[in-house]
């Protein structure tokens, strides 16, 4: 598969990582920016308003998963045909990419609205993660990796 994309400068140990760090701090910050910032009016507004986009963008997301899905089944079975033409298989090539672009996108989107919305109630990214290494066996979790406290483990 072709690489995607280019790393502007000396690259991080994590890609995620460090672009989550950022895109949270930069939430943080928002928090005091003023009406003109939509960041804002979703740290600050009514939480409805941000809970229906949290929701919104879940939806967006599992219906780009479905179109990329159809696609690469299709993709797969015309590949199996032997007299499908080239440009034919080309031509869903390039549509299943772009659909894969498009989940990407959207999963971009939910992430963003995930990271408001735990800012929102003071949830850091480093709580997620040791709420995430907590749901994983000890040979799976990064070496040094936070857990969660058991009087904070809640399976509600």
């Amino acid at each position: 598969m072709t690489q995607k994309f280019i790393i502007d400068g000396e690259a991080p140990a994590s890609q995620i990582g460090a672009t989550l760090e950022a895109l949270a701090a930069t939430i943080a910050d928002r928090r005091g920016a003023g009406e003109e910032s939509y960041t804002y009016r979703l740290l600050n507004g009514r939480p409805d308003t941000l809970l229906k986009k949290v929701m919104e963008e879940a939806g967006e997301v599992a219906l780009a998963a479905k179109d990329a899905d159809g696609l690469g089944d299709a993709l797969a079975r015309h590949r199996k045909m032997p007299d499908v033409p080239a440009g034919r298989i080309d031509n869903l090539q390039a549509r299943y990419g772009a659909a894969l672009d498009h989940l990407r996108y959207e999963a971009a989107d939910e992430l963003y609205h995930l990271l408001v919305l735990l800012e929102r109630y003071g949830i850091g990214l480093d709580e997620l993660a040791a709420e995430l290494n907590t749901r994983m066996e000890e040979g799976e979790r990064p070496r040094g990796g936070a857990v969660l406290k058991p009087e904070h483990v809640n399976r509600g």
